[in-house]
């Protein structure tokens, strides 16, 4: 009964390395996701590799190749404007239902993660910040305590992670949570409906800018 767990324990730990290193950009669009040579960089067998590459795929964040390897995926300009819509949606209902419940304990622990974010920006630490923007929605959506929209979230996550990540402007964004932020404190879910949109044309705006300097 051991070996079962054991596996399924690395499974969960490649697939999170991998996952941490795709969005936080060490590992970038593109890039030849190996089987042989993950097990050998990780320290495990290539079992636990194939099942977490699948679980990334699951995920949307890798694209499988014959055999044993993936690329990570390269999002299109139709994938990114696509996700944008499902995620305003989701995030317009997350907000403003997390407006209309919130407690003072999530209220709390909501605006630790925002602190954390601030704190980042300031310091220029990108990947942290990120990690910390992508947090605060995530706790936006337990907030509103919607087992459903809970759902739909998990299926998207890693997408919407992968594209908090290509945020450059780091004090932009975590001014609009601040604001964010105090709309649904004071449950103003009209106010919270148009910062989320103003939000994601934001977000559209600094992916164009980034592909821009690309290119």
């Amino acid at each position: 009964m051991a070996e079962p767990e054991n596996r399924e324990s690395e499974t969960t730990r490649v697939a999170t390395r991998l996952r941490e290193q795709i969005i936080d950009g060490e590992r970038p669009p593109g890039s030849r996701l190996v089987e042989r040579d993950l097990a050998a960089e990780l320290g495990v067998s290539r079992v636990p590799v194939r099942e977490g590459l699948r679980l990334l795929a699951a995920e949307g964040l890798i694209t499988p190749r014959p055999r044993t390897w993936a690329i990570v995926r390269e999002f299109t300009e139709r994938d990114v404007r696509e996700l944008e819509e499902v995620r305003t949606s989701l995030d317009t209902l997350a907000f403003t239902s997390a407006a209309r419940r919130h407690d003072a304990a999530g209220l709390a622990r909501l605006e630790r993660v925002l602190v954390d974010g601030e704190a980042a920006a300031q310091a220029g630490d990108a990947v942290t910040a990120h990690r910390s923007a992508a947090a605060f929605h995530s706790t936006v959506v337990e907030l509103a305590d919607n087992t459903h929209l809970q759902e739909l979230w998990g299926t998207i996550q890693s997408r919407v992670r992968w594209m908090l990540s290509q945020h450059d402007d780091l004090l932009v964004v975590t001014q609009e949570h601040r604001g964010l932020f105090e709309a649904l404190a004071s449950r103003d879910e009209e106010l919270v409906g148009r910062l989320v949109v103003d939000h994601a044309q934001t977000s559209r705006d600094q992916h164009r800018e980034r592909q821009a300097r690309r290119s």
